[in-house]
């Protein structure tokens, strides 16, 4: 029961970090995205 937990537990941390990369990445990418097209700056 005690290991299911903490599976559980180190799941939901991976998930989360996982989670905070892939969105850190995107963010980034738009940004640059939009400040190097021309059209955004209006």
């Amino acid at each position: 029961m005690m290991r299911a937990f903490v599976l559980a537990c180190l799941l939901a941390v991976v998930i989360a970090v996982g989670a905070a990369v892939i969105l850190d990445n995107f963010v980034q990418e738009s940004a640059t995205t939009a400040f190097a097209l021309p059209s955004a700056r209006v």
